[in-house]
């Protein structure tokens, strides 16, 4: 199953639609950045990538180093593991047009090539659903993390408005067609990083205006549905965040 999910995300690159410059540009990564942090404008708020000054940080499923860089920009000493030879060559090549370091190797979140207590903080957004065995890559995160070390990661909330809107609209979730795409309830999520100590669990991202789809569905979800989302009291509505952000410490 490892070597299938390896060959599914090698031929693909996350939110490849959102720019027309050429991979491996500066102007291509600075477009998917763009993108990303418009699409997820929560992440910024809950992760301070600028907390992390000299501490060793290693991201698992870093694909092009989106995220990686921007921890590297803060100050931390950073790692970054993916399956995809495809994404850790652009991963080096968005580090080297940004002027930042970093360890960059291929490599299975669910067998990490790293001793016990290497890491600081391990920083896994997007990754656990996808791989074969989620409760093997949070063992294997919560392995490599220091005592005291910081656990950070994101799963897909099967209650979330996405997935209900992709079911009620019959439109597909982004790699929908992943050989593995899991979601978890919160309590599910929560037995999931039960090896740690302290688990905090907070339901995030919340709809923003499409640019990935087209048509009237694109159209109604965009005038409609995202001002009336968003009109709702965020208290009322939290637990249906299609995030779950977890925060974790050994």
């Amino acid at each position: 199953m490892i070597a299938e999910i390896q060959q599914y995300w090698n031929t693909r690159i996350h939110d490849l639609e959102m720019t027309d410059q050429p991979a491996g540009t500066l102007g291509f990564f600075d477009d998917l950045d763009a993108y990303r942090f418009d699409k997820l404008r929560y992440l910024p708020e809950v992760v301070d990538f600028g907390a992390f000054g000299g501490r060793q940080l290693l991201e698992v499923g870093c694909g092009i180093g989106t995220d990686l860089v921007r921890f590297a920009r803060g100050g931390a000493v950073c790692t970054g593991v993916d399956l995809s030879e495809t994404a850790i060559g652009l991963a080096r090549e968005n580090f080297a047009l940004h002027g930042q370091a970093a360890h960059l190797l291929v490599g299975n979140g669910e067998a990490l090539e790293f001793p016990d207590a290497s890491f600081d903080i391990v920083y896994a957004h997007g990754v656990v659903q996808y791989t074969a065995d989620a409760a093997q890559l949070v063992r294997e995160c919560h392995r490599v993390l220091r005592p005291g070390g910081r656990g950070i990661f994101m799963v897909y909330n099967r209650h979330g408005w996405l997935n209900l809107m992709s079911k009620l609209m019959r439109v597909g979730l982004e790699h929908g067609d992943a050989p593995v795409l899991r979601m978890f309830t919160i309590a599910e999520f929560r037995q999931l990083l039960a090896p740690f100590g302290q688990v905090r669990i907070v339901p995030e991202r919340f709809p923003v205006a499409s640019k990935l789809h087209k048509g009237w569905k694109a159209s109604l979800y965009n005038q409609v549905f995202v001002g009336a989302f968003n009109a709702l009291p965020r208290p009322l509505v939290r637990r249906w965040g299609w995030h779950l952000m977890g925060f974790c410490e050994k």
